[in-house]
């Protein structure tokens, strides 16, 4: 009886939310068990679904119900034009996933900033740091190394790139900026963004990247910030050579950042190595010293003078082959259920995409009851079952880092 009830939804609702989550009306159908025909209809107005159909919809789109009754489209957001790529990838059309990534990300900043007014009764505080293209990079890279307080004993100590990852996500939402990881994006098509605001500005990276790419991302995204500040955004609208001049930059900073010049420069294997020309294994011991990927390695030693273009690109060639060849690997593992360890458990995806700042967040307005069982489990995009075992994740550690709302 229920499937005969027609929803009495705007037909203009439902292009917008086809249309917003970049699907073509083939693929939309496809994903909800319709005729073209049918869905083409319900957008022209000529018929309508039923509530069953509508919700169904809904989980396509990535939409909750109540959006397809609302007087009218809501305004979209311009899409970023920031997106950290695969050197080889040009800009393009925006895959479902990306565009569903992006609606998160705003909706998860949106809901930390009005949770934290809440509780505390007054604004976070801002990332104030800022940036010019006319600086050096150098000097950027001090400067925001500075406001993350990560010093080189810390680093050394660190057991593995986990726990630099997680180190540096921290140091970054205690300077006040978000970070958040994508699920369902390939890298390919993205390897971050950002999101430029005063208040809680946000940075995503792809969790299908490597651990060390993830780091070097959320550093450059923070450099796209800081320039932001500054007013510079305008200039990614001139022209390709203004885009390509900004992603050298972040990519310099960002390097500087997480290998500072005056600590590669007191490497023994740096101050004594002789010529251009480095070994893998030199570069690997680097690479694993800094917590970084090789290229970045390389690319740093180009920098300061230690190699030459010839050798870095060479061997950049060299390390992307292989990527590329690890990821179709990846690929094909995953298509034939072969992925090692299985899948995450809800209760770790969820910490580890949203965040432990995000998540302890939502978890102390809960529990002092400023939002309802039914928006812990929305804004955790989890069953309620699961929320022990995130709350005794990230209570751990919080107590391991003193890290608090």
């Amino acid at each position: 009886m229920a499937a005969s009830v027609k929803a009495l939804v705007k037909h203009e609702l439902l292009v917008w939310a086809r249309t917003s989550a970049h699907l073509s009306v083939e693929d939309a159908a496809r994903k909800a068990q319709v005729k073209e025909e049918q869905l083409t209809a319900w957008e022209r107005g000529e018929e309508r679904p039923s509530i069953p159909q509508l919700r169904k919809l809904g989980r396509v789109y990535k939409r909750p119900l109540a959006v397809f009754y609302l007087p009218e489209p809501p305004k979209t957001f311009d899409a970023l034009r920031d997106f950290r790529r695969l050197p080889a990838e040009m800009a393009g059309k925006q895959s479902p996933e990306l565009a569903f990534e992006i609606r998160r990300a705003r909706a998860r900043r949106e809901i930390a900033l009005d949770l934290y007014q809440e509780l505390t009764g007054e604004e976070p505080k801002a990332f104030l740091s800022t940036a010019s293209l006319t600086e050096e990079p150098e000097v950027v890279a001090a400067r925001l190394r500075d406001v993350l307080a990560v010093k080189r004993t810390e680093a050394a100590s660190w057991r593995n790139v986990y726990d630099a990852f997680n180190r540096w996500r921290g140091a970054l939402e205690e300077a006040g900026v978000l970070v958040f990881q994508a699920e369902d994006v390939e890298v390919s098509e993205i390897r971050g963004f950002s999101l430029s605001e005063r208040l809680f500005p946000a940075v995503v990276v792809n969790i299908k990247d490597a651990v060390v790419g993830r780091i070097f991302s959320m550093l450059h995204e923070a450099t796209h910030l800081m320039l932001r500040e500054g007013g510079l955004c305008d200039l990614l609208e001139e022209t390709s050579r203004a885009q390509e001049r900004i992603e050298a930059f972040c990519n310099h900073v960002a390097g500087a950042t997480l290998m500072p010049q005056a600590w590669m420069l007191d490497e023994d294997m740096v101050r004594q190595h002789k010529g251009t020309q480095w070994a893998d294994e030199e570069i690997a011991h680097l690479s694993q010293a800094y917590r970084v990927s090789r290229e970045a390695i390389i690319r740093r030693l180009l920098v300061l003078g230690k190699t030459s273009e010839d050798f870095y690109r060479k061997k950049r060639k060299q390390l992307q082959a292989e990527f590329e060849a690890q990821q179709e690997e990846a690929q094909q593992r995953r298509a034939l259920g072969l992925e090692g360890g299985g899948f995450a458990p809800p209760d770790r995806i969820a910490v580890s995409t949203a965040g432990p700042f995000f998540v302890r967040l939502v978890l102390e307005s809960y529990h002092q009851e400023k939002i309802t069982p039914n928006d812990l489990s929305s804004f955790l995009d989890v069953r309620l079952k699961h929320v022990p075992k995130i709350e005794h994740a990230v209570l751990a550690r919080s107590a391991a880092s003193g890290a608090h709302v």
